[in-house]
């Protein structure tokens, strides 16, 4: 299609809202020019997914440390490596020592001009070459980028978890109702065929309805978890300032950046790393929004003042709601056995249990019940899902599902993408709603219309933080 037809057609009136310059003449195929706001570990995994449709141009880069930003591992710090950081920091090279064909790919663009590489964001947003961004930052960015990439007229793939805090996650739902622009969020298993499948089978009502599910976070940080590190100067080449962002100043630290950031309470937590992931699906498949009470308990009991880390190495998160419902996720990285029997999650009925991971999924007859007994009322169901799996058993091909249908929006201009940012920001509250329990060691009450715990207003204060100076929200 060609873009004058694209303005025809009604989707772009004059003098409306801006839509990013997607629909340009390129044959006969859309292109759509791809910015990447922050480029380390999983901002290079994304922009290699990314690269690899044939929608995509990538035409700027943006990071705060340089060796990043010039694709230069020969830079790096090589404290990184010290401090247990490789495999945690990108890798541009394959084995033998030659590029990866994204990285060469990209190398060709940068020589050239067509890939510019900009040290500040806002600079990448006023790039007119740019029609779309993928933001990678720490989580505690995101807000703020995403606010300001769709206000800049781009459309937005936002890595999760999507917020630092309850208020950010609405303000950038807001800034979407007033824009024209396409936001996605990175919770990918929204994207895998595994549980597209499930949710299909679960939905036929033939199993009963599922009132019960639980996930777990099982590592072993034992015994000194992320380490302990004095203030030291950041890296050569890193803006540590601008990494900090509108969090509080504090001094640079090794088991702070480039990776160990979650563990730290400014910038996120596990259940927010790897729970929402967890907590989105479950909540997907038991078609639920929000919880109406929360509870978690738990605490560094394995590693104690032996590392950094601020968050709890285990951690218990309770979530009622109001149908009647109930899910449960846990922190375990004291080392311990997952407790779900098979796969990443667990759902219950009456009739029938549930064991889900993006490999595939069982739907079992529940045991014998006590009293009644009748039979059961179906045979196991089992899916297992067909394409090849990388090394830590997932599913390329779910974020790559969630990137290609985020850029299929794109042109298309259709705002019903994969996960939302309503989607994303209804699943990332979980996350931030447990934590706040934790750090209050209370049940809080919740009023999932209102965004405000409904039972202690010193849990309210915590659904949000004052920006350091010179950064806002919107």
């Amino acid at each position: 299609m060609q873009r004058r037809e694209f303005i025809k057609s009604g989707a772009i009136a004059a003098g409306a809202m801006a839509v990013p310059n997607i629909l340009r003449a390129q044959g006969s195929k859309a292109r759509v020019r791809m910015g990447f706001i922050g480029v380390g570990n999983r901002g290079t995994q994304l922009m290699h997914i990314f690269m690899k449709n044939p929608l995509v141009e990538v035409t700027a880069l943006c990071d705060i440390y340089e060796p990043y930003l010039k694709r230069d591992e020969s830079a790096y710090d090589p404290k990184f490596f010290e401090w247990g950081l490789k495999g945690r920091i990108p890798s541009f090279h394959r084995k033998d020592g030659s590029l990866k064909p994204q990285e060469a790919a990209l190398a060709t663009r940068i020589k050239a001009g067509t890939c510019r590489l900009y040290k500040d964001y806002k600079a990448l947003l006023a790039d007119p070459e740019v029609d779309a961004v993928c933001i990678a930052t720490p989580d505690h960015w995101h807000a703020i980028m995403t606010i300001d990439a769709i206000k800049a007229g781009k459309d937005v793939y936002c890595e999760k978890p999507l917020t630092a805090t309850v208020a950010e996650g609405r303000a950038m739902v807001n800034a979407q109702k007033n824009s024209r622009q396409i936001v996605a969020v990175g919770l990918n298993r929204r994207g895998n065929d595994a549980y597209r499948e499930l949710k299909k089978a679960i939905d036929t009502g033939k199993f009963g309805t599922f009132r019960t599910g639980r996930a777990a976070r099982v590592s072993n940080i034992f015994p000194n978890g992320i380490g302990k590190c004095p203030p030291c100067d950041p890296p050569k080449g890193m803006d540590w300032d601008a990494w900090l962002g509108p969090r509080a100043y504090r001094p640079y630290k090794y088991t702070t950046a480039p990776y160990y950031f979650r563990w730290h309470v400014d910038f996120s937590s596990q259940v927010g790393n790897w729970g929402v992931h967890y907590l989105d699906a479950m909540r997907w498949m038991m078609d639920e929004r929000a919880p109406c009470a929360v509870t978690a308990v738990g605490g560094k009991y394995y590693t104690g003042d032996r590392s950094d880390a601020e968050i709890p190495d285990t951690m218990f998160c309770l979530y009622e709601f109001a149908s009647g419902k109930a899910m449960e996720f846990n922190v375990f990285e004291g080392g311990r056995s997952n407790p779900i029997r098979q796969g990443e999650l667990e759902l219950a009925s009456g009739d029938a249990t549930v064991f889900a991971d993006q490999r595939g999924w069982q739907i079992l007859p529940s045991k014998g019940k006590e009293f009644n007994n009748p039979l059961n009322p179906f045979e196991p169901q089992k899916y297992v899902f067909k394409e090849a799996l990388l090394d830590d058993g997932s599913a390329e091909s779910s974020t790559r599902n969630v990137i290609g249908d985020f850029l299929d929006r794109c042109v298309d201009r259709n705002p019903a993408v994969l996960c939302t940012l309503e989607e994303g920001h209804r699943s990332t509250c979980f996350a931030h709603l447990a934590n706040i329990a934790y750090k209050l060691g209370r049940r809080l009450e919740w009023d999932a219309d209102a965004e405000r715990f409904v039972n202690c207003d010193e849990a309210n204060k915590l659904l949000h933080y004052q920006y350091r100076d010179g950064y806002r929200l919107g």
